[in-house]
C-alpha cells in the first residue's frame, strides 16, 4: 500500500510492463453498501486483481468494461433496507454475478458488523448460501462444484468482519474496535444500527434461523488443516454460519486458505487479503501489479460529509481548524425548504479561482455533527426523515460540482456516498490505490462525451484526523 501521497503507477503516462493473461471474472462480491464495496474493492486491488465495482444491479448484458476486470463487486443500499429487501436485492446481485461467471462468491458486510436483531447479515447470508446450494442445516447432497479438483461446495459460510489494519479484530467470539468491546466503542449510538453487543455469535444468531458457531483463535493459529477440519466438525453437528476469530493479518491468510472450499463468505474487507494469492493458485487469475492504474485528473476537487460518526466528526474539526474552506448544512434550514443547496454553490463559487491538486482552496461541504445534536435533529425531523435530507442535499450539492467542471470528490459516509453516486448516475467504478486501509480513489467508467471523475468513498468511521487533505493529495 502507498503513504499518503501520489500512488505509484498513477499517472496516464504509466503503461504496464505485460499485459497480464486474461480469464474472466473469477470472484464476486455482494456489498451491503457503497463505501464497503469500495473497501473490499481497494484490498482486491492491493492484492492484483483488476477489480470493478457497479452500483446496484445492472439490466441487460454484462457491461464491455468488465471484460479485463478479475473480480467485479456490485453495491446494494440493503444495510439498513427492510430485510425482506435486502434478501431480495442480494440474490438479484447473486444472479448477476453467477451468470457473468463469477466462480467464488463473498457477502460484504461492515467491519463493525452493522445490523440489528432483525438483519440483515443474518438473514441475507442464508439467502445466499441457500442460493448457492446449501441451506441452514441442510444436506450437501446436490450441491454444485466448481472449486478446485471439482470438490462440491460446502453449506456452510465463514462469517469475520476483521480488519486488524484498522483496528477491527475478533477474539472468541466478541468483536473489538481498536482496544474496546464493539458494544463500548462510538458504535453503540449509531443512528440506524447501534452495535450494544459485541459478541458476533449472540448477535448473528438472534437473526439467523440456522446454527451459529465459533471456530477461535486457538483453532486458526494452527493452521489451514486445522481450521478446515473444524469447520468439517461445525458442519457435522449442523453449524452453517462460522463467526471466526482474527486479531492480526496471518490470521486472514489461514483463514483464506482453510476456507477456501466454503460456498460463502461473509466478511469485512479484511479477510479478502488473501484471495488474490488463493485464486492465482488455483489458475483463475493471474496478478497484475498495474491493477491500481488510474487517469490523472487535475481539476477541481470538494469534499461532502454525511457520516457523523467520531472519526468523521475529527477530520472535519482537522480542516476547519487548519482554516480551510467548510460550510455546514443545517437539517432545519433543508426542512424549511431553504435554497441550502443554490446557496452552497454560490459560497463555493465566490471562493474564487480553480481548486487544484491541494486542498488549500478546496471546499468542504459537511452535515456532520455531534451525537446530541445529531439525536436533537432527529428527534424534531425522525431518524430517516432527517438523514434523507441530508443526503439528498449533499447529492444535489455534488449534482452542482460536477456541472461546473469538479472532477474529484471526497465523499464520507456509507449513506451520503450512495446518494451521491446515484444522483451522479455513476454505475460503474474502476478502483485504484488505497488511500488509507480500506479507502481508495476510484474512476467513473463514463459515457463517451460525459465529464472525467473519480471519487473517494469513505466509511464514516476510516481514516486518520487530516485524512481529506491525505486524499486530494493522493489524487
Amino acid at each position: 500500500m502507498s503513504p499518503p501521497g501520489r500512488p505509484e503507477g498513477h499517472s496516464q503516462s504509466a503503461q504496464p510492463a505485460a499485459s497480464p493473461m486474461r480469464h474472466g471474472i473469477a470472484l464476486g462480491i455482494v456489498a451491503d453498501d457503497f463505501t464497503g464495496a469500495t473497501d473490499i474493492a481497494s484490498m482486491l486491488v492491493r492484492g492484483g486483481l483488476r477489480t470493478v465495482q457497479l452500483i446496484g444491479v445492472p439490466q441487460g448484458a454484462v457491461p464491455a468494461e468488465l471484460a479485463q476486470a478479475d473480480a467485479v463487486v456490485v453495491a446494494l443500499k440493503s444495510r439498513t433496507t427492510p430485510a425482506a429487501q435486502a434478501v431480495a436485492d442480494s440474490l438479484a446481485a447473486l444472479r448477476w454475478l453467477q451468470a457473468a461467471g463469477a466462480r467464488q462468491f463473498v457477502f460484504k458486510v461492515c467491519s463493525t458488523f452493522d445490523s440489528t436483531a432483525a438483519g440483515n447479515i443474518g438473514p441475507v447470508a442464508e439467502a445466499l448460501l441457500a442460493a448457492l446450494g446449501g441451506s441452514p442445516g441442510g444436506s450437501p447432497d446436490g450441491l454444485p462444484g466448481g472449486l478446485a479438483g471439482g470438490a462440491s461446495i460446502r453449506p456452510q459460510a465463514l462469517i469475520c468482519p476483521a480488519f486488524p489494519e484498522n483496528g477491527r479484530t475478533v477474539f472468541r467470539g466478541h468483536l473489538f474496535v481498536g482496544d474496546q468491546l464493539l458494544s463500548d466503542s462510538g458504535m453503540r449510538s449509531h443512528p440506524l444500527t447501534p452495535m450494544t453487543d459485541a459478541n458476533l455469535v449472540r448477535v448473528m444468531q438472534a437473526q439467523s434461523q440456522g446454527r451459529v458457531g465459533l471456530l477461535r483463535h486457538d483453532t486458526v493459529a494452527q493452521g489451514a488443516a486445522a481450521i478446515s477440519d473444524r469447520l468439517a466438525t461445525l458442519r457435522a453437528d449442523g453449524v452453517s454460519l462460522v463467526i471466526a476469530d482474527a486479531v492480526d493479518n496471518a490470521d486472514l491468510l489461514r483463514l483464506a486458505e482453510g476456507a477456501a472450499a466454503l460456498a460463502l463468505w461473509v466478511a469485512g474487507s479484511g479477510l479478502a487479503l488473501g484471495l488474490p494469492a488463493l485464486l492465482a493458485a488455483r489458475g483463475w487469475v493471474t496478478l497484475d501489479a498495474q491493477a491500481a492504474l488510474l487517469d490523472r485528473l487535475d481539476g477541481p476537487a470538494a469534499v461532502l460529509a454525511g457520516s457523523c460518526s467520531l472519526a468523521t466528526q475529527g477530520q472535519v474539526a482537522h480542516w476547519t481548524a487548519a482554516g480551510r474552506p467548510a460550510l455546514q448544512i443545517d437539517p432545519a434550514a433543508l426542512a424549511r425548504h431553504e435554497p441550502v443547496v443554490e446557496r452552497a454553490l454560490a459560497w463555493a463559487a465566490g471562493l474564487g479561482g480553480r481548486p487544484g491538486g491541494t486542498s488549500g482552496g478546496t471546499p468542504l461541504f459537511y452535515a456532520t455533527t455531534d451525537a446530541a445534536t445529531l439525536a436533537q435533529t432527529q428527534a424534531q425531523w425522525g431518524v430517516a426523515e432527517a438523514g434523507a435530507l441530508v443526503e439528498q442535499a449533499l447529492a444535489g450539492i455534488a449534482q452542482g460540482l460536477l456541472a461546473r467542471g469538479t472532477q474529484r470528490l471526497v465523499v464520507a459516509g456509507g449513506e451520503t456516498s450512495g446518494a451521491v453516486v446515484q444522483a451522479l448516475g455513476v454505475h460503474t467504478l474502476r478502483i485504484g490505490a488505497a488511500i488509507c486501509p480500506g479507502v481508495p480513489w476510484t474512476q467513473a467508467l463514463r459515457a463517451a462525451g460525459q465529464a472525467s471523475l473519480q471519487l473517494a468513498l469513505k466509511s464514516g468511521n476510516f481514516g486518520g484526523p487530516d485524512f481529506f487533505a491525505e486524499a486530494l493529495a493522493a489524487a
